[in-house]
Protein backbone atom coordinates (compact mmCIF):
# COMPACT_ATOMS: atom_id res chain seq x y z
CA UNK A 1 0.00 0.00 0.00
CA UNK A 2 0.97 3.11 -0.75
CA UNK A 3 2.27 5.18 2.52
CA UNK A 4 0.35 8.63 1.79
CA UNK A 5 -2.89 9.91 3.87
CA UNK A 6 -4.66 13.08 3.69
CA UNK A 7 -3.18 16.25 4.19
CA UNK A 8 -3.45 18.23 7.71
CA UNK A 9 -2.96 21.49 8.73
CA UNK A 10 -1.28 22.80 5.31
CA UNK A 11 0.76 19.85 4.79
CA UNK A 12 0.71 16.56 3.62
CA UNK A 13 1.46 13.67 6.54
CA UNK A 14 2.60 10.41 6.54
CA UNK A 15 1.14 6.84 7.56
CA UNK A 16 3.48 6.35 10.53
CA UNK A 17 6.34 8.69 9.76
CA UNK A 18 8.75 9.45 12.63
CA UNK A 19 9.02 13.25 14.29
CA UNK A 20 11.34 14.90 11.46
CA UNK A 21 15.25 14.61 12.31
CA UNK A 22 17.39 17.82 12.34
CA UNK A 23 20.29 17.21 9.75
CA UNK A 24 18.56 15.17 7.39
CA UNK A 25 18.51 16.78 4.42
CA UNK A 26 22.22 16.53 3.47
CA UNK A 27 22.81 15.68 0.09
CA UNK A 28 23.87 11.79 1.20
CA UNK A 29 21.27 11.28 3.32
CA UNK A 30 18.33 12.50 1.19
CA UNK A 31 20.21 9.78 -1.64
CA UNK A 32 20.16 6.70 1.33
CA UNK A 33 16.64 7.64 1.76
CA UNK A 34 15.42 7.26 -1.75
CA UNK A 35 17.26 4.33 -2.40
CA UNK A 36 15.60 2.72 0.47
CA UNK A 37 12.27 4.13 -0.43
CA UNK A 38 13.03 2.29 -3.30
CA UNK A 39 13.44 -1.07 -2.09
CA UNK A 40 10.40 -0.64 -0.14
CA UNK A 41 10.70 0.71 3.43
CA UNK A 42 8.25 2.75 4.55
CA UNK A 43 10.36 4.02 7.38
CA UNK A 44 13.03 5.83 4.90
CA UNK A 45 10.52 7.11 3.15
CA UNK A 46 8.55 8.97 5.91
CA UNK A 47 11.61 10.75 7.02
CA UNK A 48 12.17 11.69 3.61
CA UNK A 49 9.00 13.43 3.35
CA UNK A 50 9.86 14.89 6.79
CA UNK A 51 12.87 16.14 5.72
CA UNK A 52 11.32 17.78 2.18
CA UNK A 53 7.87 18.52 2.88
CA UNK A 54 7.79 21.77 3.84
CA UNK A 55 9.86 23.04 0.77
CA UNK A 56 7.68 20.58 -1.23
CA UNK A 57 4.28 22.19 -0.35
CA UNK A 58 5.89 25.75 -0.34
CA UNK A 59 6.98 25.16 -3.99
CA UNK A 60 3.37 23.82 -4.47
CA UNK A 61 1.72 26.97 -3.42
CA UNK A 62 4.13 29.07 -5.43
CA UNK A 63 2.71 27.82 -7.98
CA UNK A 64 -0.50 27.16 -7.64
CA UNK A 65 -1.45 30.23 -5.59
CA UNK A 66 -3.98 27.74 -3.54
CA UNK A 67 -3.25 26.51 -0.49
CA UNK A 68 -6.15 23.48 -0.86
CA UNK A 69 -4.98 22.77 -4.31
CA UNK A 70 -1.17 23.11 -3.53
CA UNK A 71 -1.76 20.06 -0.79
CA UNK A 72 -3.27 17.86 -3.70
CA UNK A 73 -0.49 18.50 -5.71
CA UNK A 74 2.36 17.47 -3.02
CA UNK A 75 0.31 14.39 -1.97
CA UNK A 76 0.10 13.67 -5.79
CA UNK A 77 4.01 14.11 -6.24
CA UNK A 78 4.84 12.35 -3.30
CA UNK A 79 2.81 9.16 -4.45
CA UNK A 80 5.18 9.74 -7.41
CA UNK A 81 8.43 10.24 -5.46
CA UNK A 82 7.44 6.48 -3.66
CA UNK A 83 6.53 4.87 -6.59
CA UNK A 84 9.55 6.10 -8.90
CA UNK A 85 12.06 6.07 -6.39
CA UNK A 86 14.13 3.26 -8.00
CA UNK A 87 14.93 5.66 -11.19
CA UNK A 88 16.71 8.85 -9.12
CA UNK A 89 20.23 9.27 -10.08
CA UNK A 90 22.30 10.86 -8.13
CA UNK A 91 24.75 11.45 -10.88
CA UNK A 92 22.00 13.40 -12.38
CA UNK A 93 21.28 15.90 -9.60
CA UNK A 94 20.68 15.98 -5.75
CA UNK A 95 17.60 14.17 -4.27
CA UNK A 96 16.03 17.16 -3.24
CA UNK A 97 16.37 18.75 -6.58
CA UNK A 98 14.71 15.50 -8.00
CA UNK A 99 11.62 15.87 -5.64
CA UNK A 100 11.18 19.47 -6.57
CA UNK A 101 11.36 18.67 -9.98
CA UNK A 102 8.62 16.27 -9.35
CA UNK A 103 6.57 18.72 -7.03
CA UNK A 104 7.28 21.59 -9.58
CA UNK A 105 5.85 19.20 -13.00
CA UNK A 106 2.71 17.91 -10.55
CA UNK A 107 2.03 21.97 -10.01
CA UNK A 108 2.35 22.89 -13.74
CA UNK A 109 0.11 20.16 -15.21
CA UNK A 110 -2.23 21.56 -12.12
CA UNK A 111 -2.17 25.11 -13.19
CA UNK A 112 -2.59 24.21 -17.61
CA UNK A 113 -5.23 21.70 -16.67
CA UNK A 114 -7.21 24.89 -15.02
CA UNK A 115 -6.19 27.39 -17.45
CA UNK A 116 -7.48 24.53 -19.95
CA UNK A 117 -10.52 24.77 -18.49
CA UNK A 118 -11.26 28.03 -18.17
CA UNK A 119 -10.57 28.54 -21.83
CA UNK A 120 -13.03 25.98 -22.51
CA UNK A 121 -15.71 27.66 -20.74
CA UNK A 122 -15.20 30.96 -22.60
CA UNK A 123 -15.09 29.43 -25.08
CA UNK A 124 -18.13 28.08 -24.87
CA UNK A 125 -19.70 31.57 -23.78
CA UNK A 126 -18.14 33.51 -26.26
CA UNK A 127 -19.48 31.33 -29.39
CA UNK A 128 -21.78 33.93 -30.41
CA UNK A 129 -19.74 37.13 -29.97
CA UNK A 130 -17.72 38.39 -33.01
CA UNK A 131 -14.63 38.22 -33.15
CA UNK A 132 -11.66 40.73 -31.66
CA UNK A 133 -8.91 40.22 -34.16
CA UNK A 134 -6.67 42.11 -32.31
CA UNK A 135 -6.80 40.09 -28.94
CA UNK A 136 -6.97 36.74 -31.14
CA UNK A 137 -3.21 37.89 -32.62
CA UNK A 138 -2.18 38.60 -29.44
CA UNK A 139 -3.48 35.41 -28.13
CA UNK A 140 -1.70 33.47 -30.88
CA UNK A 141 1.41 35.82 -30.85
CA UNK A 142 1.73 34.68 -26.51
CA UNK A 143 0.69 31.10 -27.50
CA UNK A 144 3.75 30.93 -30.28
CA UNK A 145 6.25 32.25 -27.60
CA UNK A 146 5.72 30.08 -24.83
CA UNK A 147 6.09 27.08 -27.04
CA UNK A 148 9.37 28.83 -28.28
CA UNK A 149 10.20 29.52 -24.49
CA UNK A 150 9.26 25.21 -23.66
CA UNK A 151 11.40 24.14 -26.98
CA UNK A 152 14.24 26.51 -26.12
CA UNK A 153 14.60 25.24 -22.23
CA UNK A 154 15.04 21.61 -24.05
CA UNK A 155 18.42 22.93 -25.06
CA UNK A 156 19.23 23.88 -21.11
CA UNK A 157 21.30 20.72 -19.34
CA UNK A 158 19.00 19.31 -16.32
CA UNK A 159 20.63 21.30 -13.71
CA UNK A 160 20.02 24.82 -15.37
CA UNK A 161 16.70 24.33 -15.99
CA UNK A 162 15.70 23.09 -12.94
CA UNK A 163 17.22 26.09 -11.23
CA UNK A 164 15.86 28.37 -13.92
CA UNK A 165 12.31 26.93 -13.21
CA UNK A 166 12.18 27.66 -9.85
CA UNK A 167 13.94 31.27 -10.22
CA UNK A 168 11.35 32.39 -13.07
CA UNK A 169 8.44 30.20 -12.84
CA UNK A 170 8.28 29.17 -9.43
CA UNK A 171 9.15 32.62 -8.40
CA UNK A 172 12.11 32.21 -5.85
CA UNK A 173 14.59 34.58 -5.10
CA UNK A 174 18.88 33.51 -5.83
CA UNK A 175 19.07 32.14 -1.86
CA UNK A 176 15.47 30.25 -2.07
CA UNK A 177 17.10 27.95 -5.00
CA UNK A 178 20.12 28.15 -3.91
CA UNK A 179 18.21 26.15 -0.43
CA UNK A 180 16.05 24.83 -1.84
CA UNK A 181 18.59 22.28 -4.01
CA UNK A 182 20.87 21.75 -1.47
CA UNK A 183 23.80 24.50 -3.19
CA UNK A 184 25.80 27.56 -2.17
CA UNK A 185 24.14 30.95 -3.22
CA UNK A 186 26.97 31.08 -6.23
CA UNK A 187 26.44 27.71 -7.45
CA UNK A 188 22.80 28.63 -8.07
CA UNK A 189 23.36 32.04 -9.04
CA UNK A 190 25.81 30.42 -11.64
CA UNK A 191 23.29 28.18 -12.47
CA UNK A 192 20.47 30.45 -13.28
CA UNK A 193 22.64 32.91 -15.23
CA UNK A 194 24.38 30.32 -17.38
CA UNK A 195 20.88 28.70 -18.48
CA UNK A 196 19.58 32.59 -19.11
CA UNK A 197 22.25 32.91 -21.44
CA UNK A 198 21.71 29.48 -22.89
CA UNK A 199 18.06 30.23 -23.06
CA UNK A 200 18.43 33.48 -25.03
CA UNK A 201 20.96 31.61 -27.76
CA UNK A 202 18.34 28.91 -28.00
CA UNK A 203 15.70 31.59 -28.92
CA UNK A 204 17.68 33.69 -31.29
CA UNK A 205 17.45 36.72 -29.08
CA UNK A 206 19.67 39.64 -30.09
CA UNK A 207 21.05 37.87 -33.34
Amino acid sequence: MDPIRPVRDGAPSIEGAPAPAAAADTHGQLADLLRRSGRGDQGAFAALYDATSRRAYGLAVRVVRDPAQAEEVTQEAYLEVWRSSTRFDPARGSALSWILTIVHRKAVDRVRSAEASSRRDLTYHQQNQPVDHDATAEAAEASLEAHRVRGALAHLTEVQREALELAYFGGYTHTEVATMLDLPVGTAKTRIRDGLIRLRDAMGVGR
